[in-house]
């Protein structure tokens, strides 16, 4: 498929969910298209791999008879071998195309029970299975007797059977394995809706820009990760993005306290292909309830948090091997090191990661000031400071920053600044990150190379005398000379337009004694 195709396959989706706009806000039909489109893949992908198995037998999957003794046979079969390869199984009758046919009878056929029914079967088919807990609940936020959808059932009706109508005509090309064109489509909607979302949007996406540079810098110099973590994983759109920088990612690990967004991350991972048995995405509090203590340590580690959240800052998690050797806790109103503490805890000695925050990390005092110190000259994790424009995420116009944080630094006696805060392009009311932009910021910290104006390898000493405060223009000079100003220039120019408004006066006045008045 080319990229002229593929805009028109985003296109056709974006359009289709304008369907619904008028009806509810931005959130609620997110959940609703993006629901249908994951429920058309896994019936497009069921329909595929069942054809597959039934290719011998010379029959399609969607004309067996359900009914009949021979037909459950074969429908038993295919079960336990999607059930192990797909981790779902929809019958026949249950197919995206079956249901929207019937809905587009012309016969006003009720679907919206049949429909019902059928996600939530999609769910009880994995009971009792290795998949049954990245199904759970998968569908909960897509309630098909919303009045929000229409007064009436008729009203409701109607609305879906427009919307699997015209998704049913569009063609996902899933035969087509080593595209991912559906995957790029998903997060292609999914920032469309982020960049309607305004403050909310930050709960979910992180801007694709900002992913590809956290995706960049974690991955240098790997072909393959054993293991990517992102413990604030909104719709799991970073841990996708890190996986395209390399060949081969072995598991996925998240974990997000929103119910709606992990569904939806759930839902993302899915439909990018990544298989049920290589990704665990949890919902819980990532400060308070960590839930992947037993999987770590990670290769990579990316993360967007909330910035500067509100945390219980317990004293009890003083006793919490994630926090105990700092001494101090990260401030309740701001939980911004708290995450940094968390990560570094999961961090492999061989390990990357990268975090963005607000830029307040780097300068302000009291504890976390004890705990920037201590990550400098107690363990030296810290590698690399980069400075962001202001207003690049959804929602939020403050200036930010990445910090890139390595067990085993490789060059152990410096801390490198990068200053990109002045590099973007203004579009509308947001500032963009261009591909030079990016590649720009990726090359200078992989060779680590000072640029005038732009990037600075300061040692640790330097650090050291500057309390440990690490705002970017202590060690990137951005000063700009003013041109100088020729005095005798200007008093010359300032006699003349003098001179000027004196005869400019004498005139006025004139004017003003022919009128018998007084100037």
């Amino acid at each position: 498929m080319s990229e002229e195709q593929k805009k028109i396959l985003e296109q056709q989706l974006w359009n289709i969910a304008n369907a619904l706009r008028g009806k509810m806000n931005a959130d609620e039909f997110r959940d609703y298209i993006l629901g249908f489109i994951f429920y058309k893949y896994l019936a497009e992908k069921m329909e595929i791999y069942a054809n597959s198995i039934l290719e011998e037998d010379k029959i399609q999957f969607r004309d067996i008879k359900e009914n009949t003794p021979e037909g459950l046979e074969y429908i038993d079969a295919i079960r336990e071998e999607a059930l192990e390869t797909l981790g779902y199984f929809l019958k026949p009758s249950e197919l995206f195309s079956e249901i929207a046919k019937r809905g587009n009878s012309g016969t006003n056929t009720f679907i919206l029970e049949d429909l019902q029914k059928i996600l939530t079967n999609i769910q009880l088919s994995t009971m009792g299975t290795q998949s049954e807990e990245d199904f759970d609940n998968l569908f909960e936020d897509m309630d098909l007797n919303s009045t929000k959808l229409g007064k009436s059932a008729d009203a409701r009706n109607a609305i879906i059977v427009k919307v699997l109508v015209h998704l049913d005509e569009i063609d996902f090309k899933l035969e087509h394995t080593e595209l991912d064109v559906l995957g790029d489509a998903y997060e292609y909607l999914i920032g469309q809706f982020a960049s309607g979302a305004g403050k909310k949007a930050g709960e979910f996406y992180t801007p694709q820009e900002v992913s590809k540079i956290l995706a960049k810098i974690v991955t240098t110099g790997k072909n393959r990760l054993k293991s990517v973590y992102d413990p604030t994983c909104g719709s799991g759109s970073l841990l996708l993005r890190v996986a395209r920088e390399v060949k081969d990612v072995n598991n996925f690990y998240g974990q997000e306290m929103n119910r709606t967004t992990y569904n939806l991350a759930r839902m993302n991972m899915i439909l990018h292909g990544v298989h049920y048995r290589q990704f665990d995405i949890k919902q819980e509090d990532t400060l308070e309830h960590p839930q992947h203590l037993n999987d770590m340590p990670f290769e990579a580690i990316v993360a967007n948090p909330p910035f500067s959240a509100n945390w219980s800052a317990n004293p009890l998690f003083l006793n919490d091997g994630r926090f105990s050797q700092y001494g101090k806790l990260a401030p309740a109103s701001k939980a911004d090191f708290a995450f940094v503490q968390h990560m570094i805890y999961h961090l492999a000695e061989n390990g990357t990661m990268a975090i963005v925050l607000p830029h307040g990390v780097l300068f302000r005092g009291a504890a976390e000031l004890h705990i920037r110190k201590y990550l400098i000259e107690q363990k030296n994790y810290l590698d690399t400071v980069i400075g962001l424009p202001a207003n690049i995420f959804y929602g939020t116009s403050i200036p930010t920053c990445i910090l890139v944080f390595k067990k085993c630094k490789e060059d152990p006696d410096h801390i490198l600044f990068i200053d990109a805060s002045k590099e973007f392009e203004k579009v509308k009311n947001q500032n963009m990150l261009r591909e030079e932009h990016i590649n720009k910021i990726v090359e200078t910290y992989r060779n680590r190379t000072t640029i005038e104006k732009y990037s600075h390898l300061a040692t640790l000493k330097e650090v050291e005398e500057n309390d440990y405060n690490l705002n970017i223009p202590r060690y990137v000079d951005t000063f700009e000379a003013e041109e100088e100003i020729d005095i005798q220039a200007v008093m010359k120019e300032i006699k003349s337009l003098e001179a000027k408004r004196a005869e400019l006066d004498k005139e006025i006045d004139f004017y003003f004694k022919e009128l018998g008045l007084v100037f």
